[in-house]
């Protein structure tokens, strides 16, 4: 992708059981004495693509005296664990060794620098119910309402500008009483509360842990069970690499309670109408994942497919497909593939890039040069149709394009992308920009359709090229394999799941420029 779009996070729990229950397997036999934290450490390092701001574990040990304890900080899962550094990452992995945990990746919009905003949060108490840890993907769309809610009662402190402290502060008032609740009654309770995406991984002083996806399953969340190892992670591939074979995915509204007995499904919220995000499949999962049972690279794939099918520009013996690496390669394979024409790097992504926080005009000059190596002998004089899954600010897009014509010298360039064109703000998870900052809201003023030959000719002139094409938008849901219902594609055709959602978006539209996050829904 030209323009990298950052995702809330992604989390991970695994659970070693008093009795086996289901047969051993591969990731069952890898977890040595019943401690899970190296696993869990593994798994946060194959989502690293879902957050590289932060990264954290929690585990549950009830033979110490930090039954609980949490090891967090700011940097990618490798920085954070010290993996470079043998003896101090053998050290961390003993430590805070346990039977059971919770990890987390972190990309967030506050507190980039600062420790306190990595998940996992832990919460201190000296009743064991009470004492728990949690980490959550996703964003709250109502978090100022819930902010200004929590600090019109007595005594109630904020210390974050963060959603995350909020949710800490509401299962802390679930989990009050004088004997332990029943913890799908906990997140029943705080459900009401939420609107929004919020998967949520936990586990207390007591050592129960459960998981839960939000009642529409806005984010993705799979479960899987080997010998005594329970196993929950944000994308399929890092239960696959662990070990587990079979792997399952939560129904929205729908929780996994695990203790050292066994484990129990149950309903927390009652079932509505589905919103699960588009973008994980177009963009954010790993191509090598499965979401709700629907292939990553195959509906990339397909994407691609429809791409060529409703191509209407010729190709000839000069065209080739090149796709800006990484995650438009699989659609960019399938447009090849069904245009017949070859499949060429022409680009590639330089991995020992560092990341680059600082986006003035000169970095972000020098980020897209850094980010890409170009091929001139593979572009010379050809007509390029450079596949991408998204536009969303076009700032990079139209750097990237300079450098074909100039350092590529290509004959032609077209653009085709695997996505609609992206008209809103996300409120759900997903850091998408302003109304202001996107690139296609202005050629759109109306209703939401596919943009007629002269809007696509006055954004290939804004871009700098000879065509650009979208995916048409009532193709999206064919090429993922799910109900239109079943998705949501509020942030291409400004339908929002969610009544905060909603207003958000129409307080984003009056209030251009402004911190309108903050504006109460």
């Amino acid at each position: 992708m030209s323009e990298v779009l950052t995702h809330e996070c992604s989390v991970a729990a695994l659970y070693w059981m008093d009795k086996p229950q289901a047969p051993e397997g591969n990731a069952s036999r890898s977890i040595e004495n019943g401690n899970v934290t190296p696993g869990i450490q593994q798994m946060l390092a194959e989502m690293q693509n879902r957050g590289q701001l932060a990264a954290g574990i929690a585990t549950y040990h009830p033979g110490r005296p930090q039954i609980l304890d949490t090891y967090k900080n700011v940097g990618t899962v490798n920085e954070v664990f010290k993996t470079t550094r043998k003896r101090k990452f053998q050290e961390i992995l003993h430590e805070y060794s346990g039977r059971a945990g919770i990890g987390h990746t972190r990309y967030g919009t506050t507190g980039q620098d600062d420790p306190r905003y990595a998940q996992p949060f832990e919460r201190h108490h000296g009743r064991l119910w009470k004492w728990f840890c949690f980490a959550f993907n996703g964003t709250l769309a109502n978090y100022p309402q819930l902010r200004e809610q929590l600090l019109s009662k007595s005594q109630y402190h904020v210390t974050l500008d963060n959603d995350t402290e909020i949710i800490m502060h509401f299962l802390a008032r679930a989990l009050r009483g004088e004997n332990e609740p029943d913890l799908c009654s906990v997140m029943s309770e705080v459900s009401k509360e939420f609107d929004g995406a919020y998967n949520i991984v936990f586990i207390d002083g007591m050592g129960r842990m459960f998981a839960a996806r939000d009642p529409l399953g806005i984010r993705p969340l799979c479960w899987s069970v080997q010998g005594n190892l329970f196993g929950v992670a944000s994308e399929s591939l890092a239960l696959q690499n662990l070990g587990f074979e079979e792997i399952h995915h939560f129904d929205p509204g729908q929780m996994v309670v695990i203790d050292p007995d066994g484990y129990q499904f149950l309903r927390f919220a009652p079932e509505k109408k589905k919103a699960k995000c588009f973008f994980e499949w177009i963009y954010f999962a790993n191509a090598a994942s499965d979401i709700d049972y629907r292939s990553v690279y195959l509906s990339r794939e397909r994407v691609g497919n429809v791409l060529a099918e409703v191509e209407d520009i010729p190709w000839d013996e000069d065209s080739i497909v090149v796709p800006v690496p990484d995650t438009a390669k699989s659609a960019a394979g399938g447009y090849s593939f069904k245009a017949n024409i070859p499949f060429m790097e022409g680009l590639l992504r330089n991995r020992y890039a560092g990341r680059t926080f600082i986006q003035g005009n000169d970095t972000r000059a020098y980020a897209v040069k850094s980010k890409y190596w170009i091929i001139p002998s593979v572009l010379r004089g050809k007509k390029v149709f450079l596949v991408d899954d998204s536009i969303v600010r076009s700032t990079t897009m139209k750097a990237l394009v300079q450098r074909l014509w100039k350092e590529g010298q290509v004959k032609e360039v077209h653009v085709r992308v695997a996505c609609p064109p992206v008209l809103a703000p996300c409120f759900y998870g997903v850091d998408l920009s302003t109304v202001e900052e996107l690139f296609a809201p202005p050629y759109f003023p109306g209703k939401v359709e596919n943009p007629s030959k002269e809007i696509l000719d006055d954004m290939a002139e804004k871009l700098g090229v000879n065509s650009v094409r979208f995916v048409p938008l009532e193709r999206v849901a064919d090429c993922i394999g799910l109900p239109e219902n079943d998705l949501c594609l509020a942030c291409v055709n400004k339908q929002y799941p969610t009544e905060c959602g909603q207003k958000l978006y129409e307080i984003a539209l009056h209030h251009e420029g402004d911190e309108f996050r903050h504006h109460d829904c």
